[in-house]
């Protein structure tokens, strides 16, 4: 067997009204001495619902640790089918709060604090840089949320999709599960963050998705509303990419190829982007 390229550690973490358990990666030997290393809050997919899988929704994550040096820190945070919006999003938010508070601990840079995850991870990726920014307890240097789940109402690509993965069906019954504790009252944008109406003061951000997924129009319009806003934001779409394609068929050409272009925009968000703590 090879070195292994990273530690993995459980710790117990205090969120709202309960304790929750925080995976902490970090490198065996740093790449990078600690006024370089980013520190990631990823946080995992499942459609709000479903919880976490190690071997299939953290490789992403992993990669950034071994290849790249990161810290990286995973919340498993409450699902849907147990609580409801907001239990997540708090649960992340204290991941967040977290990872700032221990970055010396960590041995990361707190100006280089950096926030992804896919899908469901990708939409609470998006709603805690917004309650970060509401908040200003944290400053975020860059998020990076491919195919974020981020719109509880039909767009164009989400209405009538049989898409392998991921479809109408399985967006309506998620969605239901998640905002049962909200509807029919108005859905704030924490909850659906393409109902934000003011995205300046957002990190910049990288993104990709597949043409033929539910979420590709909220993607487009994601990334269309952050550059607006005077954002850095950037994209890519994948042709006839179904959901999570990159996860679930990583050995074929065009998933090896947007796991590229992803490394290649986390690279140089590591070199580019930072954003000092205020306190």
């Amino acid at each position: 067997m090879g070195q292994r390229l990273h530690t993995e550690e459980w710790r117990a973490i205090p969120s709202t009204g309960r304790d929750i358990r925080l995976l902490v990666m970090r490198p065996t030997v740093s790449a990078r001495p600690p006024e370089r290393t980013p520190g990631i809050l990823w946080i995992h997919g499942g459609g709000h619902v479903f919880g976490l899988y190690r071997a299939l929704m953290l490789a992403r994550a992993r990669s950034l640790v071994d290849k790249f040096g990161a810290v990286v820190v995973v919340p498993e945070h409450r699902c849907a089918l147990e609580s409801p919006f907001p239990a997540d999003l708090e649960d992340c938010y204290a991941a967040l709060l977290y990872l700032k508070a221990h970055a010396e601990d960590l041995g990361l840079n707190d100006s280089q604090i950096m926030v992804g995850g896919e899908s469901a991870g990708g939409g609470l990726t998006v709603a805690t840089c917004l309650l970060a920014r509401d908040l200003g307890e944290v400053s975020i240097a860059f998020q990076m949320p491919p195919y974020p789940m981020l719109d509880d109402r039909d767009t164009p690509s989400s209405r009538n999709n049989h898409a392998p993965v991921w479809n109408t069906w399985s967006n309506h019954h998620a969605w239901r599960l998640y905002l049962r504790g909200i509807r029919p009252a108005p859905v704030p944008a924490y909850a659906a963050p393409a109902r934000e109406t003011d995205y300046a003061g957002l990190p910049p951000a990288y993104t990709c998705v597949g043409d033929i997924e539910p979420f590709y129009c909220e993607t487009l319009d994601y990334i269309e509303n952050l550059r607006r806003a005077g954002v850095e934001a950037h994209l890519d779409v994948y042709p006839r990419w179904f959901h999570a394609y990159d996860m679930l068929l990583p050995f074929t050409p065009k998933a090896k190829l947007a796991i590229a272009r992803f490394e290649e925009r986390y690279r140089y968000a590591a070199d580019h982007y930072f954003a000092p703590q205020r306190s």
